[in-house]
Parts: C-alpha cells; sequence; structure tokens
C-alpha cells in the first residue's frame, strides 16, 4: 500500500528514497528532541545516512514486511511510523513512531496507530502487535494504554542508546480486541 489516509489532516505516505532530505531536515532540526530516546540520531550526521536507512528498508520490504511511512500532517512532513520486527510465521509484528516537536499534541501518532493497527490485522493478517518503549517515555506509553495495548512486563536492558541500556516496557494488542471501524 503506498499510502494510508488517517483522517482530513494526516496521510501517511510509504517511506520513498526521494524522502531522504525531508527526513534528514526534521531530524536534525529536531536531534535534542529525539535524541533521548531514539538512538538513531547519534548516527545521522548528514542526507547519505537517512539514504541508507531507506535504501535497507526499500530493499527489504518483501522479504521482512516491515513498512515505514512518512507522517504528513497538515501537507507537512510530521515524523515516521511503521511496522518491525515482522514475524510471519508467527502473525506478529512491531510498531515504531516518531513525531518532530512542532506537531506533538494533536492525536497525531494515536490517529496513525489506530490505522496501522487495523491494517496489520485485516491486511497483513497479524495476530499480534507489540510498542515497546523505553521506562520514562511517558507519552509512549500513554499512546500504548490509550490504544488498549495490555501492560505485558519490563524487557531488561532490551535497547541500547548512547552507550547504555534501557530497560523497555512491553505492551501487546491482539487480533481478538481489535474491533473494526
Amino acid at each position: 500500500m503506498q499510502s494510508i489516509v488517517v483522517s482530513n489532516e494526516i496521510l501517511l505516505e510509504r517511506l520513498h528514497p526521494n524522502d531522504a532530505v525531508t527526513l534528514f531536515n526534521a531530524i536534525d532540526q529536531n536531534r535534542s528532541h529525539l535524541w533521548k530516546w531514539l538512538p538513531f540520531v547519534d548516527f545521522t550526521h548528514e542526507v547519505k545516512d537517512s539514504e541508507t536507512f531507506i535504501q535497507t528498508i526499500v530493499l527489504n520490504r518483501e522479504e521482512t514486511r516491515n513498512e515505514v511511512y512518512t507522517i504528513w500532517f497538515k501537507g507537512n512532513f510530521a515524523g515516521i511510523i511503521g511496522f518491525h520486527n515482522t514475524d510471519r510465521v508467527n502473525e506478529k509484528t512491531e510498531i515504531g513512531y516518531w513525531l518532530i516537536r512542532d506537531v506533538i499534541g494533536h492525536g497525531i501518532i494515536h490517529q496513525s496507530c489506530k490505522s496501522l493497527i487495523g491494517f496489520a490485522f485485516e491486511k497483513m493478517g497479524m495476530n499480534r502487535i507489540t510498542i515497546r518503549c523505553a521506562i520514562g517515555n511517558d507519552a509512549s506509553e500513554k499512546v500504548a494504554l490509550q490504544l488498549g495495548f495490555s501492560f505485558e512486563g519490563i524487557e531488561r536492558s532490551g535497547e541500547r542508546y548512547h552507550d547504555l541500556f534501557f530497560d523497555l516496557k512491553v505492551f501487546s494488542f491482539l487480533k481478538n480486541q481489535y474491533v473494526s471501524n
């Protein structure tokens, strides 16, 4: 799927090589905002780094089914959302996301996640969706809980940021909880 219309104001567009400059500029201009929770910020120094990231996603789409989308809010780039760690055999995937600072508080991630949840269950045939976030990332935890995800526990030293290991809160949502809109 090339794009998902979330609302009159929110559009998800499949990540494309032409997005590299926009992606890099958003990361660069929001570096201090994104740095705390997103380890890739330390490795994104030039447009070429964003090009490499996008190329990896595009080349592996068929095999991994890890689809990544740019988020557009009122016609402007707002962030990234997508699936990763997709496991076709066990019918599960994980949703990850980030927004630029200026658009926080408009319900963009909540609405975008709802659309991806529907897509995962109805189109991808998934049975389980996970959201993992570092302890202390209250905004991501709030998104998961408001969407009806269940807190499962703590993944100790689940992710490495800035040469330190962080514990992650793990939330899940199952297909039998899902009601199509």
